[in-house]
């Protein structure tokens, strides 16, 4: 049965739509709505577009099909070609959350911590032709929760890295994140539409709701601490805050000498020796950090791998998971220190690893 009206109706949860019969002839009516373009499609090849408005169907507004069926002009001759719908409507209300908490290196205090991420953000189709292209394939339609899905990890790999870059060129502390959303949302629209315009598609208002922050973490508490500390030292200077600390140790020292008039003098001398060693560490070290710094720790790995973000292995715990072929060279790695995640056979204590070298042999005495 020829077709005498082709059309589609405009939704927007199927950005794409083959219409189910080929069977058209010269004189057809196209009918496309505004926010939609139509191809002809024949053997797998894309042909002539239509924008908004109805075309009747004729060998001048095909001439790239018609090249391939050569129909007489004039005519109202029947043709096989199919006919696809690129619904370009917006579809603003994709949200995304962070499944596992990320981990952000405070820049100020270089402190990390972990924390979660929510929001939302619209899509639209920009070019049509080239979703077509590259996503659509032979299926006859493509949801806007396939293009969700499809996505999602990718937006997701990517945001840790951005935020962490923005906080970092505007020096703000992870206390601080929620008053600079704003900026941290354009600036990761613009970045992550350079992932989905290769697919034709725009990102509309990628936007970051909310990045909580676990109140009783230890590194929140400790993060506190040493914002409160570097407010301390502003207000008072630090000559003001070396002393104070000088009248604690004294006072303190006093007290364990018992608190006789001569042990109280020992005590005063031992407190105003330890104030001037409190002053000279206070130089060589950070600034917010008046106590002996702890004593070092084992340095912690965050792996990216089977889709998520996996944090807590050591060394040891790193080179078993290799070993059992459980990550691989291209397996993203991250520690405390590096602005950016890496390829774990970038890092150098596990480049080794993945050159399949062998030990030389043992000396002839062994």
């Amino acid at each position: 049965m020829v077709i005498n009206v082709v059309k589609y109706e405009v939704n927007d949860r199927e950005f794409v739509y083959k219409f189910p019969s080929d069977d058209l002839r010269i004189g057809t009516q196209l009918v496309v709505y505004p926010a939609q373009t139509a191809f002809f499609v024949k053997g797998g090849k894309i042909y002539d577009e239509f924008q908004a408005g109805t075309h009747t169907l004729k060998t001048e507004n095909i001439p790239l099909l018609n090249k391939l069926i050569n129909l007489p002009f004039g005519s109202n001759s029947p043709f096989k070609a199919e006919v696809w719908f690129i619904n370009q409507i917006s579809k603003m209300d994709i949200k995304w959350g962070t499944p596992t908490p990320i981990q952000l290196e405070d820049p100020r205090y270089n402190i990390i911590v972990p924390v979660r991420a929510f929001g939302q953000y619209g899509i639209r189709i920009k070019a049509p032709r080239l979703f077509l292209e590259t996503l659509t394939g032979n299926m006859t339609s493509f949801s806007s929760d396939k293009i969700e899905q499809y996505f999602k990890g990718k937006v997701l790999a990517q945001l840790s890295t951005l935020i962490t870059q923005k906080i970092a060129q505007n020096n703000v502390s992870i206390l601080d994140i929620n008053a600079c959303l704003l900026d941290m949302s354009e600036y990761c629209n613009t970045q992550l539409n350079s992932i989905f315009n290769k697919y034709g598609i725009d990102i509309i208002e990628f936007s970051i709701v909310s990045i909580n922050v676990p109140p009783d973490d230890p590194s929140i508490v400790k993060l506190k601490e040493a914002k409160d500390l570097a407010a301390r030292m502003k207000i008072t200077g630090r000559d003001v805050y070396q002393m104070e600390r000088s009248f604690n140790v004294m006072e303190a020292a006093a007290k364990n000498e018992g608190g006789g008039m001569v042990n109280l003098g020992a005590g005063l001398g031992a407190g105003l020796g330890i104030g001037g060693q409190m002053g000279n560490m206070f130089n060589q070290t950070i600034n917010t950090n008046p106590t002996p710094p702890p004593i070092p720790q084992e340095t912690t790995y965050f792996l990216y791998f089977n889709n998520q973000q996996q944090s807590g292995f050591n060394y040891q715990a790193v080179v078993n998971l290799i070993s059992k072929g459980q990550i691989n060279a291209d397996t993203l790695a991250w520690k405390q220190g590096m602005p950016n995640w890496k390829r774990i056979s970038e890092l150098q204590e596990f480049s080794n690893s993945f050159t399949g070298q062998t030990p030389p042999p043992l000396p002839p005495n062994l």
